[in-house]
């Protein structure tokens, strides 16, 4: 007699297990450039495909993490800021009470925000390839000045580009980025922003690729790029959740960071994405309103489309071109997203939401003067909802935020619209 056994189930891969050989992240992700960018991403491709197990090269990084950088960074219990989400939660009715927040403070590494991580990592890359010369596209300036940072300590000829809105907003970090050696390439093109300046940094790749490595600043891009950036600043969330363990005694029940091509947010979900348990918040640019070319929120109003060589979800306008967007934060005004983000939305493991220009400035304001610390436009949309967030949970439950940069950069242009908001300008 023959006898049949029901085939096992299929293994479900785990949401880590990202991306394919192929370079995909579930359906997106992949190489849309032209030809003359391959033999690069190829090159680019094998170089850390030689790396990822190379001890030494891991033990020179984290070295430059602990000297340079200045990790681990903190893990800060925020209790003014605490107490004032349980008087939200009051006031609407609720327990009264609120979950704990934590901030991971990223805005104390070196040159105030996360972005240094990726570009030493990427710097040590480009010396392994030979080359000599790095670009970088920046729109807050964050990346720019980490890039002319790196390029500085490993001995690289840097220029950035950015565009001019940028530029006039940003002044701070123009002013680091020269002092540091950068050539800072201002864009007039287009929207004059973020967008802008990576087309005009791809376009000078593919006429400069032999000497010449772009040090892509986000999740975004072709791959290998979206691998690995996400690997380089997944120091933040392993760090984050050593540092939970200790001070908490068990993971937070939520996590949220700010999400424009969203590197930040990947560092620091990507080591908790097959912790279950743990709720994982991406808070994107909600701008002046959610009416097109008002806002930056890709995941919230976007779809599937290819954008500076990949596929994921992309701000479109009625005729399927890349739509305009808005935000008071330069460095979430963009029209795209990173692929693994777009995977995670559709696999439904991380909540994506928006927080307005509004909303970012009042939390600006609020964690300045209930914790003495001055976040970046970025991070205070994550800040927004951490605190609404946090009203709606439980005295004994724990949020953690990604402080993704301090700011510094934005006090000008931060007090600029607030002082236009008072006048009802």
């Amino acid at each position: 007699m023959t006898t049949f056994q029901t085939p096992p189930k299929p293994v479900q891969p785990r949401l880590s297990e990202v991306p394919s050989p192929e370079g995909r992240f579930g359906a997106f992700g992949g190489q849309y450039v032209p030809e003359t960018l391959m033999a690069a991403l190829s090159q680019l491709e094998q170089v850390y495909d030689s790396v990822r197990h190379d001890r030494a090269f891991w033990d020179e990084l984290r070295g430059l993490f602990a000297t340079l950088v200045g990790r681990p960074t903190p893990l800060y219990k925020a209790t003014r800021l605490t107490a004032h989400a349980s008087e939200v939660s009051r006031k609407q009715g609720n327990q009264g009470q609120a979950a704990t927040i934590w901030l991971k403070r990223e805005d104390l590494a070196h040159t105030g925000a996360h972005k240094i991580n990726n570009t030493l990592g990427q710097g040590l890359l480009t010396k392994r390839m030979g080359k000599k010369r790095i670009i970088a596209e920046t729109g807050a300036g964050q990346h720019g000045v980490a890039s002319a940072t790196a390029a500085a300590h490993l001995g690289l000829q840097c220029d950035v580009y950015m565009g001019a809105e940028d530029v006039r907003r940003q002044r701070l970090n123009v002013i680091r980025m020269k002092m540091l050696g950068a050539r800072v390439i201002e864009v007039d093109s287009g929207s004059r922003t973020l967008k802008d300046a990576t087309n005009e940094a791809m376009r000078d790749w593919m006429g400069s690729v032999e000497g010449t490595h772009y040090i892509i600043g986000s999740v975004v891009g072709p791959h290998p790029f979206p691998m690995i950036v996400r690997d380089f600043q997944s120091i933040i969330g392993t760090e984050a959740k050593a540092q939970s363990l200790r001070h908490i005694g068990r993971l937070p029940d939520a996590i949220v960071a700010c999400v424009g091509g969203g590197s930040n947010a990947a560092g620091m979900f990507y080591p908790f994405v097959d912790d279950a348990k743990v709720q994982l918040v991406g808070v994107e640019a909600g701008g002046r309103s959610p009416q097109p070319g008002q806002h930056a929120a890709t995941l919230s109003h976007g779809a599937p489309g290819v954008l500076h060589g990949s596929l994921s979800y992309v701000l479109q306008d009625s005729n399927g071109q890349t739509a305009d967007v808005h935000s008071c934060s330069a460095g979430l005004d963009y029209p795209g997203v990173g692929p693994e983000h777009s995977y995670w939305k559709d696999a439904g493991r991380v909540t994506y939401t928006a927080a307005g220009d509004d909303q970012a400035l009042d939390a600006m304001t609020l964690l300045a003067r209930t914790e003495g610390i001055i976040p970046a436009l970025e991070t205070s949309h994550a800040l927004a909802e951490s605190v609404r967030l946090a009203s709606t949970m439980k005295s004994d439950q724990h949020v953690l935020v990604c402080c993704s940069g301090r700011g510094d950069k934005d006090v000008e242009e931060a007090t600029r619209l607030l002082e236009l908001r008072s006048r009802g300008s």
